[in-house]
């Protein structure tokens, strides 16, 4: 049942949201003249595929898990998007095709060991990972693996309709941080 409403968001977000995806488009380039950013991710039955988002970090960060790299690497326009959220909005393509939903687990990149390991335990990876969820309203990064897999599989456990555009309203609303990412030291 989530799948048509999937289908019916992401592709109105693409549509109404275009204008303001080509001004943030342009507005990273500026930035970091590489204005979107791919990475690998582990999704439903741990097949892989490319998430998409806008950069918020600057060309050349090593690609690991947001909470290992330093805040420095975070670009000022970077903060922006993180901080609004709408460095998440290229996801709706993933959405759309398939690969992720609105809600569910985010999904994990393929170097995080410990993390898939709790969620194959958990039965996470039944599910299509999504954009937001439980874990992220809640403030539950990647850096606690196995309190995000317990909590990711309580999620999905008890995910309903109702449930599913909490989710979605309480991110809107800007409820949850966003992944944590690495001080700098004074």
């Amino acid at each position: 049942m989530t799948r048509i409403f999937d289908l019916l968001f992401s592709t109105l977000g693409l549509i109404l949201g275009f204008p303001i995806l080509i001004l943030l488009f342009i507005l990273g380039w500026l930035d970091t003249r590489s204005p979107l950013f791919m990475q690998e991710r582990i999704g439903r039955n741990q097949q892989s595929f490319f998430l998409v988002k806008f950069r918020t970090m600057n060309p050349g960060t090593v690609s690991v898990a947001t909470h290992l790299v330093d805040v420095t690497s975070i670009t000022p326009f970077g903060h922006f998007l993180r901080r609004t959220k709408l460095d998440e909005l290229p996801q709706l393509w993933n959405v759309l095709k398939g690969e992720m939903s609105l809600v569910g687990p985010r999904p994990c990149l393929p170097t995080q060991k410990e993390l898939i390991q709790e969620r194959v335990k958990h039965g996470v990876f039944d599910a299509r990972p999504g954009i937001t969820g439980l874990a992220q309203i809640q403030n539950i990064d990647m850096s606690t693996p196995n309190k995000l897999a317990v909590t990711d599989s309580k999620m999905l456990s008890t995910l309903n309709l109702m449930g599913y555009f909490s989710y979605i309203i309480q991110t809107v609303l800007g409820k949850g941080s966003g992944d944590k990412v690495k001080q700098t030291s004074p």
